[in-house]
Formats: C-alpha cells, structure tokens, sequence
C-alpha cells in the first residue's frame, strides 16, 4: 500500500483491488480520454497497460509559492476520481500537502524515489519559485526552492508544472514581484517542461497530459509556451456561449443591468477571452455546469496567460463595433486598442460617406435623364 493510498484510507495496487470491476474500470479510463479530447483507445491502451502491470509510474510532486489550489482542483475529479482510479496507475511518492509524514522521513522518501526511478519519474511542479536574495523566500530542507526544482529535474523522465504559478510565475510574480518569482521554465532552461497553466489549472488537462505520457510513452503538442495544444490551442473567446451576442454587439454594460441578466457578452466589462487561450468554455471545473467564471456571469481574468492575468487592468478591454470585431480563428494574443478602434471608425465612416455620395449622384443622374 502506497503512503498516499494509506492517507485515503484505501489499498493502491492492480485494479481488482480498486473496487471496480473490468468494465467500469475500462469505461473510466476511456471517460478519462474523452474528458481531454484524446481518442478512447488511448484509454483502452491505458487499462491494458494497467491490468498487465506496465504502470505505475512513480510521481514526485514538488510545492513552492502557491495555495495549493491546483492539488486540491485536481483531487476533486471524479472521471475518474483520484481515490478510486489514478491512484491505482500511479505511485505518488512525494506530495507535501497529502503526506501525513515530515522531515527527515519525507526527505528520505523523495530521495529514495529519485533514485529507484531515474530517469522514468514524472516531476509535477506547483507554485512560483523565487529566485531574489539568494531564496530566503522558499527553502525546504535548507534547501533553496531552486535547488530542489533542479536536483529532482535532473533525473526526471518528464516535467510538467501545474497552475499558472509555476507555468509563468501567476500571483507571486505580480507587481512589484518582491520575490523574483518565475516559473519553471525560467528555471530549467535546457529541460522540456509541460506547462499547465491556469489559477487553478483544470484538473483534466493535467491528467489528459500524463495519461498520454504514461500510456503511449509521448508528450502531446505543444505551443511556443510548452502548453498542450489539445487544451489550449485555442481563445476562449472561439468557443464561448456568449460569441454570438459579441458579434452581434450586445454587451453587458453594468453588472446588474438588463444585458446582463439576459447573458449579453461581458467584454465591455473587461473580458479577456479574446486573448486567452484554455478550454474552460467547453471544460468546465469540478463538472459541474457553468462552472467557470464566464459561466456565472463575471469576465475571463486571463489567468492562463502571462502578461494578462494578473497584470493587465480588467478595464483595459475596448468594445468594437461588430464589423469590425476581430473573427474567430486568428491568435488573439492582444485586445484591440482605442487607437485601433478610432481608425476603424473613421475608416467606416468614410467608406458610409463615400456610398451616401455615389448614390446622390445616382439619384441625381436619374432625375436630369427623366
């Protein structure tokens, strides 16, 4: 029994001891595919893999500046649930915030984990990690956060960092960022790392990007972020329920109001959707309907995207006449500024006046012909 599995109260071992029969467990791994956009035979590799003893791939998780919020997202999944199934396929042999043990008996755990499984381990990361005044900020062990990301980095099969903290810095890097926080990647330059970002990140993508790192051996696409493509290839803003109303122009102009109450678009209240990329429009938190920010009626904050979240003023959005609101599928990494939207409007409205002109003439021709 694995230290986590003694936590939960339960055995981690093959999936005949995870209370699941073959079908259910089979089903759940396939739902757990079809949760992240991967085809269900990933899943159906997953389980034959499982069943046949080819997992349990042991899992270091590292903790830094964060709430822990992206653990406590991710033990909230329920296709599959963490208890139930992921614990069966992984062995999670460090994670600070559900070890029950501390000191020298942890430290002797990473350690040993390190060793037994170099070179194969998957290192998760969350939180920002301070790089000012030498790390006074962030030391485990009397170690420097940055010390213990690159020791456990070295041996690693495969990085990921989790939550927008450690994909970018998130919260801790602020302004003024008094901590020098960064992310991994600032980090472990030389090292491919899988950013997960979000605030909390989606539990789905992560699991989505370890499933098929443990089943196919492979990491998925990747942006020029180190961000899986299947997740965040595209705006919020391409897949909102609200897209119809923004080019249509019907926009939320107080909280309260009328449009608001009626499901009107939110960008003229600041929405960043147009320039952030995630899922959460169609992968909502917890699966519960509507959970997500836009969902319960307030702006996308842009927490997946550095420079946006956290850094850029909600107010700084500009609303658009809908001609000239930018179309779906190019990258909408900027908002369109006043500047932007002024030419357009005098452009517009030089070609209106152009088109009154001609067609006075017309008329006019008309008469004199008559």
């Amino acid at each position: 029994m694995g230290r986590l599995g003694q936590l939960l109260g339960g055995p981690v071992g093959p999936p005949e001891d995870s209370g699941l029969d073959r079908r259910d467990f089979v089903k759940a791994c396939m739902m757990a595919a079809a949760a992240v956009g991967l085809p269900a035979a990933v899943g159906q590799q997953w389980a034959e893999a499982a069943e046949a003893g080819g997992l349990k791939p042991s899992v270091i998780w590292l903790e830094f500046q964060g709430c822990t919020g992206c653990t406590e997202s991710l033990l909230r999944t329920s296709h599959p649930g963490v208890a139930k199934l992921i614990l069966d396929l992984i062995s999670l042999d460090y994670n600070e915030t559900l070890m029950a043990a501390a000191g020298q008996q942890v430290e002797g755990a990473l350690h040993e984990a390190m060793e037994k499984n170099a070179g194969k381990y998957v290192l998760v990361v969350e939180g920002a990690i301070p790089t000012k005044d030498d790390g006074i900020y962030c030391q485990i062990a009397g170690k420097t956060a940055v010390n213990v990301l690159k020791e456990a980095a070295s041996k690693a099969g495969a990085v990921v960092a989790i939550g927008s903290c450690a994909s970018w810095g998130g919260i801790p890097s602020a302004a003024p960022n008094p901590t020098g926080a960064v992310g991994a990647q600032d980090i472990l330059t030389d090292t491919t790392v899988v950013t997960i970002p979000g605030c909390p990140a989606n539990p789905y993508n992560f699991l989505g990007t370890v499933l098929q790192y443990v089943a196919l051996g492979t990491l998925p696409a990747l942006d020029d972020k180190g961000r899986p493509m299947f997740a965040y290839g595209r705006t919020i803003h391409e897949q909102c329920p609200r897209r119809a109303h923004f080019d249509a122009g019907r926009f939320v102009r107080q909280f309260g109001d009328e449009n608001h109450r009626l499901g009107y678009c939110l960008y003229a209240m600041g929405c960043k959707g147009p320039e952030t990329h995630a899922p959460c429009s169609v992968n909502h938190f917890g699966e519960v309907p509507d959970a997500w920010p836009i969902g319960v009626g307030f702006p996308c904050f842009g927490c997946t995207e550095k420079g946006v979240g956290f850094t850029k003023a909600r107010v700084e959005a500009a609303v658009l006449p809908p001609d000239a609101h930018p179309p779906i599928f190019p990258d909408h990494r900027k908002s369109p500024g006043a500047a932007w939207a002024g030419a357009a409007g005098l452009v517009g409205g030089a070609v209106i006046g152009a088109g009154l002109m001609a067609s006075k003439k017309l008329a006019q021709g008309g008469e004199e012909e008559s």
